[in-house]
């Protein structure tokens, strides 16, 4: 009778490890690395595309010059600046706080563009 008893408990916590298992613990999950976050702005016909680019916090963007001449990317608060990026040159800034981030490029000042970071 004990025998049986102590079996059944076996089985039971086997099966609640395993539901753990099959069904993730939420400790188990917020634990988990997630994979950096990444965004892509394209420089094209003298512009930045999107023009206006929402990211969270610790994102990675990264433009690329899609253009035939030289372009830079400037924060207009001097947080981030490039070099004079050649045709498909690419530029990457990872954002750790939130706030606006408006940016343009030095060679082309008309040439403006934002990140929001949340």
């Amino acid at each position: 009778m004990i025998r049986k008893y102590v079996c059944v408990l076996c089985l039971a916590a086997l099966g609640m490890i395993a539901m753990v298992l099959l069904t993730g613990s939420p400790n188990i999950l917020a634990n988990a690395q997630q994979p950096p976050a990444t965004a892509d702005v394209k420089i094209d016909n003298f512009s930045f595309g999107p023009a206006t680019l929402t990211v969270a916090v610790g994102t990675t963007v990264t433009w690329t010059n899609r253009d035939d001449i030289p372009h830079t990317i400037v924060s207009t608060d001097n947080v981030f600046k490039s070099k004079a990026l050649d045709t498909d040159e690419k530029f990457s800034y990872t954002f750790a706080k939130p706030g606006t981030y408006p940016y343009f490029c030095s060679i082309h000042p008309k040439m403006t563009g934002k990140v929001v970071v949340q």
